[in-house]
């Protein structure tokens, strides 16, 4: 798959990155102990609101050669859960290690400074340790937040207030008035003329500053795209074609037998022009349209991975350096009748996380359960550093190897009251009130209902399962998930 975009002053053809070397290099040791020299660079890229809507992931018909090659070329990991299912806590919490509690990293608007500022962030950990650490675009979410963490912040656009990047007049014009602009943008522009593309660039600049200074490095890339609006030059658009994009077969589910606790109102997408303010989205067509601007947000994210990672081997510094791509949670495309993040279904909590670099086995995919706070351990022990106290999550090294039999193989997710246990083949969630009592309990047995569209929780023949998830998720969650 060829992608032609546009860079400063040239045009260039770039195809899906080369690939890395995960043979170069020499990981930790086994017991932990490292020299300098057996340290790495890590290049962190965090995608927003990317769910597993990727080739890799058996999305057959997405365009994603870049994310698919780094995949291939490293670890993959099938079922890894964030554990708040929202930008500001998800990011939060990922780059301390720490779980989300009823005070903590509970919404967009967390703020690690705030509610952690005993904490030493992941980026800041690695600054400690002779680092130069470097943060472009959307990286941690609160724009003030965790600044001694960094070497150097960059945004994209000089008015961060227009945050929704739109580039045509009338989005541009009703941009800040509710139902004033559309939730998508489609225009004949160059990658670079949005936010991601200018973030490509300037990561590209960096690693090439990076890698005549020798100086070891944590980089840490935000893409944009796919949160709303869904905004992307029209060439991504035209890799799909309109007629095959298909509603989700629960897009009209029955929800009886569900709590109402399990769905919520999507505001998020209620902003925008045509977007009802209340109910379901009235023209099937407006639905398939988000859908396909969010495809072509993917692609577009997904060719600006690849500039970057081309950049990286084209330099040599692929060599020395575990890359680590996420999606920062998942998202809902009308599945059970839902839009955005916000909830319990694992539509919404599962998210792409994959692994390349030297000492890890290439085309490796992990079906073991894992979860947003095993990132920080896990990138240190992957890069050469101890793992500090702090950390509540497990490292995930000897995972990303091989089979490793005393791991947890759970994930906790926090959606507010709701609290969800994953296992390999169990969904479970308990919504509880400040008296700790249950009001409300959701199960999906994946195995036989990967879509999540039967709640099992008060059959009779689940009675057990239940007492036992029940069990496990209270020893999992951590404290203070609920009592003040």
């Amino acid at each position: 798959m060829e992608y032609k975009f546009l860079r400063p002053g040239i045009l260039c053809t770039v195809t899906a990155f080369a690939g890395l070397h995960p043979e170069a290099g020499e990981a930790a040791k086994p017991n932990g102990t490292t020299t300098k020299s057996d340290r790495q660079n890590v290049l962190l890229i965090i995608v927003d609101d990317l769910r597993t809507e990727l080739n890799c992931y058996g999305i057959q018909d997405i365009v994603s050669p870049n994310i698919d090659r780094l995949a291939a070329r490293g670890v993959r990991f099938d079922q890894a859960y964030c554990n708040v299912p929202v930008s500001g806590a998800s990011r939060a919490s990922l780059m301390t290690g720490l779980r989300p509690t009823l005070n903590r990293f509970v919404d967009v608007n967390a703020k690690i400074d705030k509610e952690a500022p005993e904490a030493i962030t992941l980026p800041g950990y690695f600054k400690q340790n002779g680092y130069v650490t470097i943060s472009n675009s959307k990286v941690i979410h609160g724009q003030h937040d965790a600044l001694d963490s960094w070497s150097s912040i960059w945004k994209p656009g000089e008015d961060n207030a227009r945050w929704r990047n739109y580039l045509g007049r009338e989005n541009s014009e009703g941009q800040s008035q509710r139902h004033g602009a559309e939730a998508y943008e489609c225009l004949e522009v160059a990658d670079n003329a949005y936010f991601d593309g200018m973030t490509a660039d300037k990561t590209i600049e960096d690693l090439r500053k990076l890698q005549k200074s020798g100086q070891p490095f944590f980089l840490a890339v935000g893409i944009v795209k796919p949160h709303l609006p869904f905004n992307a030059p029209k060439k991504y658009w035209d890799l799909y074609d309109r007629e095959q994009i298909a509603l989700p077969e629960n897009y009209r589910m029955d929800r009886s037998g569900f709590p109402q606790q399990a769905f919520h109102t999507w505001g998020e997408l209620r902003f925008y022009k045509n977007i009802p303010d209340k109910g379901d989205i009235p023209d099937d067509e407006i639905a398939r349209t988000l859908i396909h601007a969010y495809k072509a947000c993917v692609s577009y994210a997904d060719a600006q991975v690849g500039a970057i990672l081309n950049e990286l081997e084209r330099l040599g510094l692929d060599r020395n350096t575990l890359v680590v791509l996420i999606g920062d949670h998942g998202w809902s495309l009308g599945d059970h009748g839902q839009w955005c993040k916000h909830s319990n279904f694992g539509i919404v909590d599962r998210a792409p996380m994959i692994f390349c670099g030297a000492g890890l086995p290439q085309g490796r995919v992990v079906n073991e359960v894992v979860e947003f706070v095993d990132l920080y351990p896990s990138i240190c022990q992957l890069a050469g550093l101890p793992v500090p106290g702090q950390c509540q999550g497990k490292s995930l090294a000897k995972l990303a190897r091989e089979e490793d039999p005393e791991w947890k193989n759970s994930a906790v997710v926090k959606w507010h009251a709701g609290v969800s246990l994953m296992t390999p083949r169990y969904h479970y969630t308990e919504w509880r009130n400040a008296e700790e009592q249950t009001v409300g309990r959701m199960l999906f047995d994946c195995r036989t209902d990967p879509e999540e569209n039967h709640n099992v929780a008060e059959r009779d023949a689940y009675k057990s399962v239940v007492e036992s998830l029940g069990k496990q998720l209270e020893a999992s969650k951590g404290v203070d998930f609920y009592k003040k």
